[in-house]
């Protein structure tokens, strides 16, 4: 899918609004800071992020062997078990259940794997009524605009922009702004959703290979509703979500929300092991590049990834300039090192839309690198010819620069004079760097000629 803006063009449109990118930067540093502290107060988190990380590993080696048996067991508990090679392989897969039923509406909990397939819009120019339930997901969805976070959809909005949304397409008083009495607007709107929908969507958090049952996890129980009321239930799954035993779930589940909210736990973990007397249980499982980015032997452990979010808390491009400018369904750090594998022309720009500081890979709970990773798709689009030509161009001369010791001391040595004579030289539009920056004031000699007197 193509986009119009790349991160840096839109992370410009985001940063107009100055005091509302404080308030996202702060409102996310505040998250992060609750992750620290639920962190913290367990003494085995390093051990429980390490075990995590090594269950993952063996499951990406033996990828294939666990799917097959949750295939297996999944068939047997009575659940329809369907693979799709990309995205509009499980889109159509979707609405060939819904024709065979002659179904309507559907009802959706939260799910990265359908935003990344782009499931809603397909359906609705199909006739088909796809009603999202998430509180963030539903806000975002009748603003017509993709989710920015993907465990805090509506994270770029404040309470009043909820607001004027629900006054303009649910009814609510006008200039209201209270959580509590638009959480309850929401939940009256939804009520009747539920009750009308013939089938329930949900994602899928984790896939159990032993018992061929699956764990959605949520904090409003909106997964539950939909899945429990409806005569059929989808379950949309990357096959990167697939863990070996049941016994290895609580690691999973200690670290999930403590890492995303820095809560002990999600309010709902729920476990879907077959269909309910009368209803249709369907699985699919989706590769939609995952696959590829598994034979990448410097990226295959991005499929580590158990969607926290944590990386996209705690980053400072990320809380600066908001999800929406990453233009893919997964944004943050975690998107940057996704997005590529999926379609490198399209999202050559996000692999520098980082400062490589490494806190996300320190909050990541399975330990992805997921800094390096960010460094070494740098290296592969440069070299593939998509880093664009004032980069490219840019890269080159500093390498002549760089790689010349007297040619470096030259540049430095006129720099440092322009910069002190002559300002505007360089406090212009042109330089990027003083676009959102205030330059320093330039010294009078460099570090090595200060150092070389020292040592006479």
């Amino acid at each position: 899918m193509t986009h119009s803006l790349t991160h840096s063009q839109a992370s410009d449109t985001f940063n107009k609004d100055e005091s509302r990118v404080d308030w996202h930067d702060e409102s996310l540093w505040f998250i992060r800071q609750k992750r620290d502290k639920a962190a913290f107060a367990i003494p085995e988190w390093e051990e429980l992020r390490e075990s995590a990380s090594q269950i993952k590993e063996n499951v990406l080696a033996n990828m294939d062997t666990y799917l097959l048996e949750f295939e297996q067991k999944a068939q047997k508990n009575g659940i329809h078990v369907h693979w799709a090679t990309d995205a509009a392989e499980h889109n159509t897969l979707v609405l060939e259940i819904m024709q065979k039923h002659n179904f309507k509406k559907i009802v959706k909990s939260k799910s990265m794997l359908t935003e990344e397939c782009h499931l809603n819009p397909f359906l609705e120019k199909n006739g088909i009524e796809v009603i999202d339930t998430d509180l963030g997901e539903r806000i975002v969805q009748l603003r017509n605009e993709p989710p920015s976070h993907i465990v805090l959809p509506a994270i770029h909005l404040k309470k009043q922009d909820v607001g004027d949304t629900f006054h303009e397409y649910l009814g609510t008083e006008k200039g209201a702004s209270d959580p509590q009495y638009l959480t309850e607007a929401a939940r009256q709107h939804l009520r009747g959703k539920f009750i009308a929908a013939d089938l329930a969507i949900t994602g899928v958090n984790f896939a159990i290979a032993e018992t061929g049952g699956f764990v959605v996890c949520t904090n409003e129980g909106n997964a539950d509703m939909g899945a429990h009321l409806a005569k059929v239930h989808i379950a949309c799954m990357g096959f990167e979500k697939i863990i070996p035993k049941i016994e290895n779930l609580g690691i999973f589940l200690r670290l999930l929300a403590r890492s995303a909210t820095g809560q002990p736990i999600t309010t709902y973990s729920s476990h879907f092991q077959k269909p309910r007397a009368g209803q249709e249980m369907h699985i699919i499982i989706v590769d939609n590049g995952r696959s590829t980015q598994l034979g990448r032997a410097d990226f295959r452990n991005s499929l580590k990834c158990i969607r926290c979010g944590a990386c996209m808390n705690t980053c400072p491009v990320y809380r600066r300039s908001g999800g929406h400018s990453y233009h893919n369904a997964v944004a943050g750090p975690i998107g940057i090192i996704l997005a590529p594998n999926l379609d490198m022309k399209q999202n050559n720009d996000l692999p520098f839309a980082s400062t490589l500081c490494g806190s996300c890979t320190n909050v990541c709970p399975v330990k992805i690198n997921i800094h390096e990773q960010i460094w070494k798709w740098r290296q592969i689009v440069t070299q593939e010819g998509y880093a664009g030509f004032e980069k490219t161009q840019g890269i080159k001369l500093m390498n002549t620069v760089l790689s010349k010791p007297k040619v470096y001391r030259f540049v430095g040595k006129m720099g440092r004079e322009i910069m002190r004579f002559a300002p505007f030289a360089v406090n212009n539009s042109l330089n990027k760097w003083f676009k959102n920056r205030e330059m320093p004031d330039a010294p009078k000699e460099s570090f090595r000629e200060w150092y070389m007197k020292q040592k006479m």
